[in-house]
């Protein structure tokens, strides 16, 4: 079989829908019905690549500009993302990429590989919070500033906060969440971070905002959290359970137990799947290195064992689909800055991050939950949901 032919029925058996193809020899419509959209082949995808990993060879081909798309990358991903089951993915070549390490040393590294990569592009594209995880959209012309603030008080009110209270934050980020927390409802917190760029950023702020009696932020990984000697009344998780990996959810739940009080609460937010998958090889390869998607039903599984009571459960999924086109726009914006300083390939995969993953939310590949967990029982919240 010919390469091109076999490039042809390769795309068509992924893609439910009608396209044009073109490539260096020729041009052809594959499916039926009107074409939705066009993919430019400037150079060949290896047929071994092509049968290992659709998502890394299609991924790589358009970082590297030999695949173009004629039309909006989201709405072309959208079209086919829910058919990611038709993806081939050999498991057995791709083991190494796939395996997620659980050390310690390790998973520092791969966090700070992402987070690490300066303050100054995560400010060209996030809002004014440095929030890099879902908003909360409460009416459709909420911006992206005005839908992360509203998912912090979104979270702070599902915590019942009261003055006094301790909180710790888990994956703190660029600190906003502990801020709005120590500042609007009177509690001290503390927040631990992998991230040398975020602990630095925070570390600073709270000099600059004279918050040292109120808010603290530590290096550290969770699993030093049970030799802290450190307890809380609330803790908070903002997408943080992501880089874990599958294996230690028990020993991340078991040292949050460990540093809450009893009756204590604490919020996860998380993104989720339906199943257990090792991840895309695309995403681990280039974006999250060692990143690994928990299914809703094995953390809720583990919950007794920690002595935890699941009191709420809701789903942001559609929020974090406007939420990575709000950074995609953003980052669009800074288009010709980013390839003078990163380069082209950097700023096409990027892109390609953003877009795809708005499409795997929008498509329900990916999911998006909140779990408000209490350490044992608490007969003294309200007995109707307040937020």
């Amino acid at each position: 079989m010919k390469q091109k032919n076999f490039m042809a029925r390769y795309l068509q058996e992924i893609t439910p829908v009608s396209f044009e193809l073109e490539t260096t020899e020729e041009f052809q419509i594959i499916g039926n019905g009107p074409a939705q959209f066009r993919v430019k082949l400037r150079r060949e995808i290896p047929r071994r690549e092509l049968l290992q990993s659709t998502s890394l060879a299609l991924g790589e081909a358009y970082a590297r500009g030999d695949l173009e798309v004629d039309g909006d990358l989201y709405q072309v991903l959208d079209l086919f993302l829910g058919s990611m089951e038709r993806f081939r993915t050999s498991r057995w070549a791709l083991a190494g990429l796939l395996h997620t390490s659980l050390n310690e040393k390790k998973q520092k590294e791969q966090v700070a590989s992402h987070y690490d990569l300066g303050n100054d592009f995560y400010h060209l594209w996030l809002d004014e919070t440095m929030s890099y995880s879902c908003g909360y959209f409460q009416k459709e012309d909420t911006s992206l500033f005005e839908a992360q603030v509203g998912k912090v008080d979104h979270i702070l009110k599902k915590l019942q906060l009261k003055t006094g209270m301790t909180l710790l934050d888990i994956g703190c980020g660029w600190g906003f969440l502990m801020k709005r927390a120590v500042v609007h409802y009177g509690v001290k917190a503390v927040g631990i971070t992998l991230s040398q760029e975020q602990f630095e950023q925070v570390s600073r702020e709270i000099e600059e905002n004279h918050l040292q009696d109120r808010m603290t932020v530590k290096l550290m990984d969770y699993r030093e959290l049970k030799d802290s000697g450190m307890m809380f009344d609330r803790a908070v998780s903002v997408g943080m359970l992501e880089h874990v990996g599958r294996g230690h959810y028990g020993l991340f739940l078991e040292a949050v137990q460990q540093v809450l009080k009893p009756g204590g609460l604490f919020l996860l937010h998380y993104i989720s799947a339906q199943r257990e998958h090792p991840g895309d090889p695309w995403i681990r390869r280039y974006i999250f290195p060692g990143g690994v998607i928990p299914s809703l039903r094995e953390i809720v599984n583990l919950l007794p064992e920690q002595n935890f009571y699941l009191l709420d459960g809701e789903s942001l999924r559609r929020h974090y689909t406007k939420t990575l086109l709000c950074w995609r726009e953003n980052f669009l914006k800074h288009r010709e800055e980013l390839e003078k300083e990163r380069g082209q390939e950097f700023v096409r995969m990027w892109e390609l991050y953003l877009a795809s993953c708005a499409a795997a939310f929008h498509n329900g590949i990916v999911d998006l939950h909140q779990l408000l967990l209490s350490k044992g029982v608490n007969n003294e919240l309200p007995m109707i949901r307040t937020v």
